[in-house]
C-alpha cells in the first residue's frame, strides 16, 4: 500500500475530497459536449445541438462551482492550490 504524506487529510481508503477528479470530469464533459454540439449544428441537427449546448453549459457551471469550493478550502488552510491561479 502506498504511503500518504503526513499533512494529508483523510486516509488512503477514505479520501478527504474528490474535487480535483470532479473538475477534470466536468472539463472533459464541457469539451466533449461543446465539440459534439458544433458538429451537430453544422450537420443540421439543431435539436441535438441545443441539448448538447445545454449539457456544455451545465458542465461549465459545475467547473465554476468546483473551483469556488477549492478556493474556499484553500483559504481555510486545508488544501492545495488552485488550477486556475
Amino acid at each position: 500500500m502506498r504511503s500518504q504524506r503526513r499533512s494529508a487529510r483523510g486516509t488512503v481508503g477514505h479520501p478527504y475530497s474528490a474535487l480535483n477528479l470532479r473538475l477534470v470530469l466536468a472539463a472533459f464533459g464541457f469539451v466533449t459536449s461543446a465539440v459534439l454540439a458544433i458538429l451537430a449544428w453544422s450537420a443540421g441537427i439543431a435539436w441535438l445541438a441545443i441539448v448538447l449546448f445545454a449539457l456544455a453549459a451545465t458542465a461549465l457551471v459545475d467547473m465554476v462551482v468546483v473551483e469556488l469550493r477549492r478556493r474556499a478550502r484553500r483559504r481555510e488552510g486545508g488544501g492545495r492550490g488552485s488550477l486556475f491561479e
